[in-house]
């Protein structure tokens, strides 16, 4: 992955580059004091960067009109901005950057914005990138899954709450279908088959039909073939803990449950430190 740190102020390069290298160990570091020099290397040296690191506040162009110019020349880029004033917030996020750090910029902070980004950029590990926090979404390869039906993402969502978990159909049905009657179960069993093989066929198209797992009524998901915020932070991995912003699935009522879950532990964990 391909990092380009851009800041006209010397010392505050070096603290940026220092904070990129120490967060991303793994990735190549470019550093540029202005952002003409920045647009030019991309242009004559055809760079393509995954994420950019800028200052507003530079010699022309500043950080909002470089961001223009880079979003023409590398159109899927991911832009954060860093700088000392919060009143260019609004201007950033007008331009849809990814991200706004607020100087002193250390480690941690970086490392939460690449987190951030990482649903929409090309995954090299192979796996489906999910994001529960926040509201539930899936992307592959930098790019939003779509489903044919609506509801076949909310029943990939519970598979992914479920963590692998096997469900009977009936038990997808009460979530999917609540105040299902007895009556009505043949039909809303049709309704689920209809959801699946959206789902699998879905999922075949991108080359991970493996993810679902089928074993007479019963579904699950591989949990080990996707890349969830939620299953990092239940790993103990502390830049997805500290993405939780209180908010998980918000576009299902039945998330709570889990929600409230995380709340828990994460409050038990703190009065054990």
């Amino acid at each position: 992955m391909l990092i380009l740190a851009i800041d006209d102020e010397p010392k505050m390069l070096r603290l940026l580059h220092k904070a990129i290298e120490e967060a991303a160990p793994e990735a190549q570091i470019m550093d540029f004091p202005l952002g003409s020099i920045a647009l030019a290397d991309i242009q004559r040296k055809k760079l393509h960067p995954s994420v950019i690191f800028t200052d507003i506040q530079m010699p022309k162009p500043d950080g909002l009109a470089l961001a223009v110019e880079l979003k023409r020349l590398v159109p899927d880029v991911r832009i954060i901005f860093v700088t000392g004033y919060d009143e260019y917030a609004v201007d950033a996020y007008r331009l849809h950057v990814n991200g706004y750090v607020m100087k002193p910029v250390d480690a941690e902070r970086v490392r939460e914005e690449l987190f951030n980004v990482r649903a929409y950029m090309p995954d090299e590990t192979g796996k489906l990138v999910v994001r529960c926090f926040g509201g539930f979404e899936i992307f592959w390869q930098g790019e939003p899954l779509l489903f044919s039906r609506r509801k076949t993402k909310e029943l990939f969502a519970w598979l992914i709450d479920r963590r692998g978990t096997s469900c009977a159909a009936e038990e997808v049905i009460a979530v999917l279908y609540e105040d299902t009657r007895e009556e009505e179960m043949k039909v809303q069993k049709q309704r689920l088959r209809n959801l699946v093989n959206d789902l699998k066929s879905t999922l075949y198209g991108i080359g991970l039909d493996d993810i679902l797992i089928r074993k007479g009524s019963t579904l699950a998901i591989r949990p080990e073939r996707i890349d969830c915020d939620y299953y990092r932070m239940l790993e103990g991995d502390m830049t997805a803990v500290n993405a939780f912003r209180g908010e998980y699935m918000e576009q299902y009522s039945w998330a709570e449950i889990t929600k409230a879950g995380i709340y828990f532990d994460l409050s038990r964990n703190k009065k054990e430190e």
